[in-house]
């Protein structure tokens, strides 16, 4: 019988990541940690790609919130700043980390003409929430 102490460990390879998540037209997310994966119960974690010279639609995660690690590239994270009543561009580059709150519209870009651009993403809840919208307002 096996207690909180004695469960195992779950390794998750390149090949192991499964496409079949909520997606967002402009990117590919792929799960690594989630429920279907690995039984997790509160944690979803995976990647995102974005290809060269494309953008996401808009989107917001729901109650979720998400953290995520620049891995590759330079994308581009944009939110609507109701302060400036104007778009507002967050630059990265690898190494950075960016928070999105939960319901918070934003989209990805990647501006970069030859390169894709991948980050690492974690979710406070167990499965990846994914709400398209038309606009960031």
């Amino acid at each position: 019988m096996s207690d909180a102490f004695h469960q195992k460990l779950h390794h998750v390879i390149p090949a192991g990541l499964s496409g079949e998540t909520a997606q967002t037209q402009g990117m590919r997310r792929v799960e690594a940690i989630s429920g279907k994966t690995v039984g997790s119960e509160a944690l979803w974690m995976g990647e995102t790609h974005v290809s060269a010279s494309t953008a996401s639609d808009n989107h917001h995660h729901g109650e979720s919130e998400t953290a995520i690690y620049v891995v590759r590239g330079n994308p581009v994270f944009v939110f609507y700043d109701e302060q400036t009543g104007a778009e507002k561009r967050l630059e990265t580059k690898p190494g950075d980390y960016i928070f999105v709150p939960p319901w918070v519209p934003h989209r990805e870009e990647n501006p970069d003409p030859t390169n894709e651009a991948v980050v690492v993403i974690a979710r406070t809840t167990q499965e990846a929430i994914v709400v398209n919208l038309p606009s960031l307002h």
